[in-house]
């Protein structure tokens, strides 16, 4: 399906060449907007009702944050998504793409397969804050680190026991260490500023290395 970009630039999802934005046509029925200002790139967009699917890349922000919302009605040809990444990790193969209320259909199928089509795996999912990786994630994190904090097992025994015991590639420790517990931090406090759970609040361990960054 051709697909046109727009890059905003610094693009979290996108920081290095894929076959996504190199297969990018000058035009097309669906237009993918990625970097840090899709305001910018979604407000240039003109006719933007005839196109069957436009796609802003999203960071811990709600889609409805650049389409409005509206009583729980809204949705629109304007879909959002993000391709999952920890910290300074590479991204992974996991695009987690974000529909409203009332989405239109032909633009979520067509969304999907432009990114489908790119060799990502796609995970839709609604839009409340933090989608869904993040949502499960951050206060499993944030709980190793307390856990650490109270001595309940060395870093490496509580990495072990949960690569063993549950079968994990890799313990939330030595996780955190790889790709950056500033970067934790910065999503945990975003999460717990919008939903206001606890479990979402940055540990100690998080905050400590965020003021050292």
């Amino acid at each position: 399906m051709p697909y046109s970009l727009i890059d905003t630039g610094k693009s979290r999802s996108f920081p290095a060449a894929h076959a996504l934005t190199q297969g990018a046509a000058a035009a097309g029925d669906v237009v993918v907007v990625i970097g840090t200002d899709v305001a910018r790139g979604l407000a240039g967009i003109q006719e933007r009702e005839k196109k069957t699917a436009i796609v802003v890349e999203l960071g811990t922000e709600c889609l409805g944050v650049h389409t409005g919302e509206s009583r729980g009605t809204e949705g629109s040809n304007v879909l959002g998504f993000a391709r999952f990444r920890l910290g300074a990790a590479e991204p992974t193969k996991l695009v987690e793409l974000v529909r409203q209320p009332n989405t239109d259909a032909a633009a979520l199928a067509a969304a999907k397969k432009v990114f489908e089509d790119a060799g990502l795996t796609v995970a839709v999912c609604n839009d409340l804050p933090g989608r869904i990786v993040d949502r499960l994630i951050r206060p499993y994190l944030n709980a190793a680190l307390r856990r650490l904090d109270e001595g309940l097992a060395s870093a490496d025994d509580m990495d072990t026991t949960l690569k063993l015991g549950l079968g994990y590639p890799e313990g939330p420790i030595a996780l955190l260490e790889r790709t950056g517990l500033a970067a934790h931090f910065d999503v945990a406090q975003a999460l717990y500023e919008a939903l206001g759970d606890a479990a979402y609040a940055p540990a100690r361990r998080a905050r400590v290395a965020k003021l050292r960054a």
